[in-house]
This record gives C-alpha cells, structure tokens and sequence, in this order.
C-alpha cells in the first residue's frame, strides 16, 4: 500500500516542494505509553520508558498506579516503573480515578479482575457515560466478580478465581481485547480471543516485548498465564496525533514531513482512506523497538470520493471525524460504512463531526451505521463546537486552514487530554 524511499527521494521532493515544505515531529503516542505503564507495573523489575507522552490521560495512570502501591521515577523523558510482579499490587483506600481515559479504565479491569483484594474504578463525567458492559461482561465470564452501573462506572471488584476462556469478540475493540488478554495473565488456561476484524495490537506487542507467552493464528490471539519482566523502550511519535497536520497539509497543498511517526499498520487506516481518495504518501521504516516506527511524506493532490468499508473503519476510528473533514473537500460522495461505534466515544462523534460539516457548508447525513458526505465543500469559516472531544476540536482546527473567512472552536481547550500543546504546533507548522 505504502513503497518505502530513502534520504534521496526526502531530499529530492524537499528541493521539488521548495519552500512550502513543512517538517512536523509529533508528540509520543498516548496508546503505547499507557500500555507500558500498567505493563510495567505487573512486571517484576525494572521497566523504563523513554519519551512517554504526558497529558491528562497519562497523569490519569500514574494517579492510579501509585494508589496501587507502583513506585515511578517521572522525569522530563523518561519514567521509570519499579513492577510489582502480577501479584503484587497493594489495596487502594479509595476508588481509582480513570478521568476522562478509557483506556485506562478499561485495561485497568483487566488486571483488578484478578487481585486478591477488592477494589474500584471510577472516572470523570464524560468516563462515566460510555459504556463498560462490553469490558465487563468477558470478564464474567472469566469468573470476575465485578459489577458496573447500569453498564456503566463505577467498575466493582471483589476477588474472584479466573479461568481462562475463547472469546469472539463482538466488536472490534482493542480496548476489549486488551483486558481480557491482561485478565488472562491470572487465569487458570489459556485465553484465547478472536476478532472479527483487525483492530489496534499495541497490548500483544507490548506483551511478548514483557516476556508473555502469546501467539497469533489468523484472528485468534491465545495468551497462556505467566509472569512478566520489565523491559525497556522508547515510544514513538503518536499517527493520531499526526493525523490532523497530515489533514492539514492535504487541505492547504502543502507537503509535509511527519518524523519518527508511529506506523503500526494497525493504525494505518487512515493513510490507506487517503491513499484510496487520491492522496499520496512515501514511508521511510526505521529500525529497534517493539513497534514498527519511521518517517512519513505527505504529498499534496486533488481528492475525490470514496467508499470506506465497515472493516476498514476499526485501524482508523480516532480518526474519522478527519476522513470527514477532509471528504468535505473531495470531489464526490464519500460513504464511511460501520461508523457506529463514534456514538460512543468522548462525545457522539456522529452528531458532533454532522455539526461540523454543517459549519464547513459540506452535505452530509448519517443513516444507520453510515456517514455520508458530499464535496467539494466551500469551506465557509464560523464558530464550531467541540462538544468537549479533543478528536473533534482537532478536526476543526485542521479544516481551519481551508476555511474561507476565520473557523472558531468553542470548547477547544479539550485538547489537553491527548495533546496539550496542539494549537501551538499547528500555528508552528501552519502559520496563518
């Protein structure tokens, strides 16, 4: 999907663009660094992360780790984790605070599911909207004592002997997957998950770089039971992150050189929806890490319509509210199949990313499970909301380069909970 291209063909389009090229270096990617956070914390030894991300999200988990008796080093670049091993984890004296993170909710039920002790989890209002029951219930199954309100936290849990189970999973979540993988670290057997479609593996890739016992046949992930070491390993630059300065560049027809981005080619979808609306792109891998990683070339050119399927949208469900933007400014009718799930994210995605589009003057309507929109646009410029969702503040503001008179967003700050330094780079790499 993607040819790889080395220094002379960076050099060799930097001297063709001249002097519209911009360089954009993202932050550390928010996925990764929680992972190895809590994986650390499971671990016996040492583990030390270099170029963590930190944001609300961030401080979020280390708030809940520390409650759980984790000693960690913070530093400017680098925290380190003093594990605890599996069983090692210490009773907190009040519930654990998720904020606004799901993540962290929900790959924390994982792990409490199988402690010796009992204990909570709660979350900021927005957490305590969406829903847990699709976490939950797997982990019954499991064997875990563990109840939800109304579906929804606060998260319960009393201890509870796990067994190990083959579970479908129903949609595809990588979130889900995540904890029962760790529930399946203190479960009797192995685990065995399969999914229906591929969805982010940053958990089974941090697991075997821990020292798991996993494998993976097809869409089958089986983990059998046994003790993590801590490890060491540097996070590279966050795709989602990226993904609005390569929306921008594509909007304004500017080349951009994303470095030292994360390419996973779980999170890939979106490069690969581009890639099908006419847009191109040039990859340079580098090497080390238990995530594949390197440069990425953005080259600006005409977009048109497309149709993305409902297994396509999974490896870039952060990012559809962009695919949307950015189908405002394609010739055609775009069709995004299976965007459901956005109903259930930090705001409903859906609503939110039609009343974005209706800002930008693009046609657009949902009906069931698919967004349609149709372009070009004319990009008009107004007041946008951002209905305290950091994904759909940073789609406005990357629309924002093409509008024709000046886009507000209300509500923009939202950003500090993935990326608090958002506005000020985008300013950086696209001035007005």
């Amino acid at each position: 999907m993607f040819a790889a291209r080395g220094t002379a063909d960076f050099l060799y389009y930097y001297l063709e663009a001249g002097r519209t090229m911009r360089t954009y270096q993202p932050p550390p990617d928010k996925s990764i660094t929680l992972r190895a956070l809590l994986l650390g914390a499971i671990a016996r030894g040492r583990t030390v992360i270099q170029n963590p991300l930190f944001c609300a999200d961030t401080a979020a988990a280390l708030a809940c780790l520390r409650a759980l008796g984790v000693e960690l080093r913070v530093s400017k670049r680098s925290i380190a984790v003093q594990g605890r091993g599996l069983n090692g984890l210490t009773r907190p004296r009040r519930a654990l605070n998720a904020g606004e993170a799901a993540a962290v909710a929900r790959l924390l039920a994982g792990v409490l599911a199988g402690q010796s002790f009992p204990s909570e989890i709660t979350g900021a209002a927005s957490l305590r909207r969406r829903p847990m029951a699709r976490v939950a219930a797997p982990l019954a199954l499991m064997g875990a004592d563990i109840k939800t309100r109304s579906g929804k936290l606060p998260l319960k849990f009393r201890p509870a002997a796990l067994k190990g189970i083959v579970y479908p999973l129903p949609v595809a979540s990588a979130q889900v997957k995540s904890a029962v993988l760790l529930a399946g670290l203190y479960a009797a057997g192995r685990t065995v998950v399969k999914e229906r479609a591929p969805s982010r593996d940053h958990t089974e890739r941090l697991l075997a770089h821990f020292g798991a016992r996993l494998s993976r046949r097809g869409r089958a992930i089986t983990l059998t039971p046994g003790p993590l070491a801590g490890a060491r390993l540097s996070v590279p630059g966050d795709i989602s992150a990226a993904a609005p300065f390569i929306a921008a560049a594509l909007l304004s027809g500017r080349a951009l050189l994303v470095k030292n981005a994360g390419l996973n080619p779980s999170r890939l979808g979106l490069l690969k929806a581009l890639r099908k609306m006419g847009a191109a792109f040039r990859l340079t891998p580098r090497r080390g890490g238990p995530e594949p990683s390197g440069d990425l070339l953005v080259r600006p050119g005409r977009l048109k319509g497309a149709v993305i399927t409902a297994t396509e949208v999974p490896a870039m469900i952060d990012e559809l509210p962009l695919l949307a933007v950015l189908a405002a400014a394609a010739e055609g009718r775009t069709v995004i199949r299976g965007a459901g799930e956005l109903r259930h994210k930090e705001s409903d995605r859906i609503k939110a990313t039609l009343a974005l589009l209706k800002v930008l003057g693009a046609p657009a309507r949902y009906r069931g499970g698919t967004l349609e929109i149709t372009g070009p646009a004319p990009f008009r410029g107004g007041t946008a909301a951002a209905f305290g969702d950091h994904r759909i503040a940073m789609a406005a503001a990357a629309a924002g380069v093409r509008t024709a008179a000046p886009l507000k967003i209300n509500g923009r700050r939202c950003v500090k909970k993935s990326y608090p330094a958002f506005f000020a780079d985008l300013k950086k790499v696209f001035p007005c």
